[in-house]
């Protein structure tokens, strides 16, 4: 694909993508009655289907997917690895903690109870994680982000583990918000989200040119007048933001943070300033058709899109990495 091809062609995947998404399911239906639906409303079934349970899902889809896009490009330039996704900080795992523990001390019931949890669990991972890596005198250099954030989500994955193992009851209702899935979400699930979503998606952008410079070493980046220090902090906090939003919405959702910016590398020039912005609409566009390739693929049982973004993102991320150029 020509590379002044590639931003229509985003765009039109995340259009596809959302017509899917508002058409298949288990009571299909036709684009002209979708379109009907959204321009004229009506209270024929195929409308009420379509506003009222696959509305809300697409939108869920698409603020989630482009913030898991965004945030692994974020942390990627952040910590200068390419491995780097979302989890690296133990964001989930904490979001997973905060979840557990609303459930275990029946402080929520539900998933409009469970998602100020998964935030307020994932924001908290974000600002232990930063603190342990702070300490000692390079600050919180990628090496040491990476490492305190591996050891903490192990570390909280066991706690997690040790609460759900001894009560089956909270084990049963957290199973189904930890598979990651879009279905059930309401209207005001992307409401409540947006103030965070609109923060963070701020914060990363306006880091652009300083995760460039980051590429090139700490002293490169000083060098070129950006405060190293500032611009880590500034964009770690935007991704937290970011995933912390996404994963209360939609559960942990696997791969889309980390293969999402090495496809968008490998179709766009220009730093962090192109792949930032293709990262969100790729995101966006590969969660929506996980999502809708799990209604299809055991209908009219559904799979949950946290596990199709896995089952579909291993061999994706494995044929990226493979080819010359797509890790930098």
């Amino acid at each position: 694909m020509t590379r002044h091809l590639t931003w229509p062609a985003a765009l039109l995947a995340v259009a596809g993508a959302a017509v899917l998404s508002l058409a298949v399911g288990t009571r299909p239906v036709p684009p002209s009655a979708v379109l009907d639906a959204l321009l004229h409303g009506g209270g024929s079934p195929d409308a009420l289907v379509v506003r009222s349970l696959r509305l809300p899902r697409t939108e869920v889809g698409l603020t989630a997917g482009a913030a898991l896009g965004l945030a692994g490009a974020a942390l990627q330039g952040v910590t200068r690895n390419p491995l780097a996704d979302p989890g690296i900080l133990g964001l989930s795992q904490g979001a997973a903690a905060g979840v557990v523990l609303a459930i275990a001390f029946g402080l929520a019931n539900g998933f409009s109870g469970y998602v100020w949890y998964a935030f307020a669990g994932a924001v908290a991972a974000a600002c232990l994680v930063y603190v342990i890596a702070s300490r000692g005198r390079d600050g919180a250099s990628p090496v040491k982000l990476a490492l305190a954030g591996t050891a903490f989500a192990a570390m909280t994955a066991g706690g997690t583990t040790v609460v759900l193992t001894s009560n089956s009851a909270t084990l049963d209702q957290f199973r189904f918000w930890q598979v990651g899935a879009l279905s059930g979400r309401d209207a005001g699930t992307v409401v409540r989200m947006l103030p965070f979503l609109c923060a963070g998606a701020v914060l990363v952008l306006a880091c652009a040119r300083g995760l460039d410079a980051l590429t090139l070493g700490d002293e490169t980046a000083r060098a070129l007048g950006h405060r190293v220090h500032g611009v880590r902090a500034s964009a770690a906090l935007g991704a937290t933001l970011l995933t912390a939003a996404a994963v209360a919405a939609a559960g942990p959702i696997a791969f889309v943070g980390l293969a999402v910016p090495h496809l968008a590398r490998r179709l766009v020039r220009g730093g962090h300033r192109a792949v930032l912005p293709l990262s969100a609409l790729l995101g966006a566009a590969l969660l929506l058709s996980a999502d809708v390739a799990g209604r299809v693929v055991r209908a009219p049982a559904e799979v949950p899109a946290g596990v199709m973004t896995a089952l579909v993102g291993v061999p994706v991320l494995v044929i990226l990495v493979r080819r010359r150029g797509t890790v930098t």
